[in-house]
């Protein structure tokens, strides 16, 4: 960790100077391990890890699967059912792919919202927080993508929908649709360059998350206070910091050891609870779903992308400036991407000095709304566009732009935070002295 005073690997036996010069791969290893850790993480701090598991078990199912998947229209359908029903394990296999996609999100949302509220995303770390917004764009991508592959009514509709949604941008949406489909509609080709790109994007997401890694390892990891590190001296370091290992990695894994009870009690007693059934009917281009419905974890977005309709007054003023150029559709995409951009602009939205929400009153309940606002937008997500559910969707979305254009940077001038502590050590203290006493 840069500017933090710690032990560095230093080679003992004639073999470890001899790889040292050559390869310093234990070194990377040793210091990775042993980085000096805020002692007063908590335990919003161990989905970290739950997503390191994750992007491994995807990449490993996935090439698994890949092996017996045939990606033509004519045979991906009954290719999967080929896994399911003939290929040795094929259907856990399966099932602990689709379902570990699940447990990715949740873990990715849980882990945005931590750094949302604790500030993670602030001074010097605006850089890490970037990287991670790039990596849930890939992960959005990636699982798109792999939802089309099993060939299914919902996959196959699903795919016509999203990609209808390039076409709406004025001028070039034609061409960037057809390119993207590699045709006027979603067909061989379609399922050929999705299948391509699914396979391929993991791993640009695995370089992404070494980045994401490098990048707050050499920043320092934030922690509930947002109170950093003392780097004046080794000794002051250490009152603040705990090596990585045994105490967090050893944390780490209990945590994910509960987590993945849970994950592989879901696959093994209701593996389609998440799933919709009409993806187990073949794709029919001539049959349209009474109600296309993506995957749970587009939901909020997908919300989002409906609820800006041409009856809004924000639609139809937008449309009247832009002289018609910008229609509901196009403003539905710009809304669903900008919700996005919002978030990953929240370093520079926040005009807060204190970095963790811990300390600032009002923070706490509007960010409380945002949350509820977010599992809003998803339950909305999954409703028809129409009566009462279309007033909530576009409400939910309004909070959701207010929040971050509005909200965050007024409480940052008009809001007076809490004390905060010194040090770490002072709120370690506070927390666990008399326990960390008591247990030596």
């Amino acid at each position: 960790m840069a500017g933090i005073p710690h032990d560095h690997y230093e080679p003992k036996s004639g073999f470890e100077k001899w790889l040292h010069k050559r390869l310093p791969i234990v070194a990377l290893a040793y210091d990775t391990l042993m980085i000096p850790t805020p002692k007063n993480l908590n335990w919003w701090w161990i989905w970290g890890i739950v997503l390191a598991y994750c992007l491994v078990h995807m990449i490993v199912t996935g090439i698994v699967l890949a092996m017996h998947y045939t990606p033509h229209v004519d045979l991906a359908f009954a290719s999967v059912e080929h896994i399911m029903r003939d290929v040795n394990g094929g259907h856990m296999i399966r099932y602990l792919h689709a379902n570990g996609a699940s447990l990715f999100f949740l873990a990715v949302y849980i882990h945005i919202f931590r750094g949302l509220f604790y500030g993670s995303y602030k001074a010097p770390r605006e850089i890490t927080w970037i990287v991670g917004m790039l990596i849930y764009l890939a992960m959005m991508g990636t699982a798109f993508m792999g939802y089309v592959l099993p060939w299914g009514q919902m996959s196959f509709w699903g795919a016509t929908v999203i990609t209808g949604l390039f076409g709406a941008i004025p001028g070039i949406g034609e061409s960037i649709q057809t390119w993207l489909l590699g045709g006027p509609a979603v067909d061989n080709a379609t399922l050929n360059r999705f299948f391509s790109l699914h396979y391929l994007l993991p791993f640009v997401i695995a370089a992404l998350v070494a980045v994401h890694i490098w990048a707050f390892h050499t920043t320092g990891n934030n922690n509930p206070t947002g109170v950093e590190v003392r780097r004046g001296s080794k000794a002051e370091a250490e009152k603040d910091t705990l090596p990585f290992w045994p105490y967090f990695v050893i944390k780490d894994l209990f945590a994910l050891a509960i987590v993945l009870a849970v994950f592989f009690a879901i696959v093994g007693f209701m593996p389609n609870y998440l799933g919709h059934p009409d993806n187990y009917i073949e794709a029919n281009p001539l049959a349209t779903p009474a109600h296309i419905v993506p995957e749970w974890y587009f939901l909020p977005f997908y919300a989002i992308l409906r609820a800006f309709t041409g009856d809004v007054w924000l639609v139809q003023l937008v449309q009247f400036i832009t002289f018609g150029i910008v229609d509901a559709k196009f403003f539905g995409v710009l809304a669903m991407f900008g919700a996005i951009l919002v978030m990953a602009l929240a370093p520079w939205l926040d005009t807060s000095s204190v970095r963790s929400g811990r300390f600032r009153p009002m923070f706490k309940w509007w960010f409380a709304l945002l949350a509820i606002d977010f599992v809003v937008l998803m339950w909305v997500g999954a409703q028809p566009a129409e009566g009462i559910y279309t007033w909530i969707s576009l409400i939910a979305s309004a909070y959701w732009f207010a929040y971050f254009l509005i909200l965050l940077p007024i409480l940052g001038v008009i809001e007076k935070p809490a004390p905060q502590p010194a040090t770490i050590e002072e709120d370690f203290n506070a927390h666990y002295g008399a326990k960390a006493h008591a247990a030596e």
